[in-house]
């Protein structure tokens, strides 16, 4: 699930070169996860690490995540006598 879900945002992530020959990358639907590198191996890289780091930042905060669902048995939820 995790994984799908990284590989998902990275197919949406958007890369463009500066005027000083570096890479620029953001996922445009999450907010504050981009990079910049000096080659686009390293930006996409850099951008995978930022957008993982994002990704279990919101988990430990208990946030809401755009896109994502755990799926959940619901025969777990129900007490056991």
């Amino acid at each position: 699930m995790f994984t799908n879900f990284i590989l998902k945002q990275l197919k949406n992530a958007r890369y463009k070169l500066l005027k000083d020959g570096t890479y620029f990358g953001e996922i445009p639907d999450i907010q504050g996860v981009w990079a910049n590198a000096k080659n686009l191996e390293d930006c996409r890289n850099e951008l995978q690490e930022v957008l993982e780091d994002w990704f279990i930042l919101k988990v430990r905060d208990k946030e809401r995540i755009p896109g994502f669902r755990l799926p959940v048995d619901k025969r777990e939820l129900v007490p056991h006598a």
